[in-house]
């Protein structure tokens, strides 16, 4: 891991990195001397618990804070508070899904089409956007989760698959106007990791039996390692893509 590279006091963001995948991404950087900033919403963590965590790895303590992704005015006010510590942010990782529930063609509307993308594909661009505007420059890496991308449909979550479609547009051509500004821009498929959100999600009988093929799953540390290293300049000739 220590090849991984030097993130000793670097900033990393990571929306959603309160719980799951993006609480594990963020103490697998603060392993690495980062620190962490980690966004919420709806005061879902419990921020007592989540500071033990990263005081146990004998990291720096992260600024938590709650911040809605589609809300501009909380993007900028996160922004705000971040730059009374940093000059720059170094990594950002995208972490949020939020899809109205489908209950079949019949029962789709625009208006649950465009929640859907205003919380899972846009912020990746309009985080960068406002990223670039507070601070003067891009992060080094951009990270973008995409779950199980737009390959899988999930009854019930009809909205998941268009997002990720868009949202990994998003990245190829985000790293094409951006790879001369030295920021990387990729995105990860993590497939089906089995977190709190999952089980809530999915209920009991599809936990089942995906704990039957565990063998075949990711693990939350496996997709943290990853994203370490996507961030690590170790694939820095590889930009837009989607892995």
């Amino acid at each position: 891991m220590k090849e991984f590279g030097d993130f000793k006091g670097k900033a990393v963001l990571i929306t959603g990195g309160t719980r799951g995948i993006g609480l594990a991404c963020g103490l697998a950087f603060a392993r690495q001397g980062a620190r962490l900033i980690l966004t919420h919403r709806w005061g879902s963590a419990d921020e007592d618990a989540l500071r033990r965590q990263f005081a146990e790895l004998g990291a720096p303590e992260p600024l938590i804070m709650e911040a809605d992704v589609a809300r501009d005015e909380d993007t900028v006010a996160l922004l705000e508070r971040i730059k009374q510590d940093h000059d720059r942010i170094d990594v950002f990782i995208s972490n949020v899904c939020v899809v109205v529930r489908g209950e079949g063609p019949l029962q789709h509307t625009r208006r649950a089409l465009y929640k859907s993308l205003e919380y899972s594909s846009w912020p990746f661009v309009g985080y960068l956007h406002a990223i670039r505007k507070a601070f003067g420059s891009y992060p080094t890496h951009a990270v973008a989760m995409s779950s199980d991308g737009p390959d899988t449909h999930y009854p019930a979550y009809d909205y998941v698959a268009v997002a990720k479609a868009v949202l990994e547009t998003f990245v190829r051509y985000m790293n094409t106007h951006l790879y001369k500004d030295g920021c990387r821009v990729n995105a990860l498929r993590t497939r089906q990791v089995m977190t709190e959100s999952y089980k809530q999600m999915f209920g009991e009988q599809q936990v089942a039996l995906a704990q039957r093929f565990a063998d075949f799953a990711c693990t939350l540390d496996e997709v943290a390692d990853t994203t370490l290293a996507l961030c690590s300049g170790m694939f820095d000739a590889m930009g837009g893509q989607v892995l």
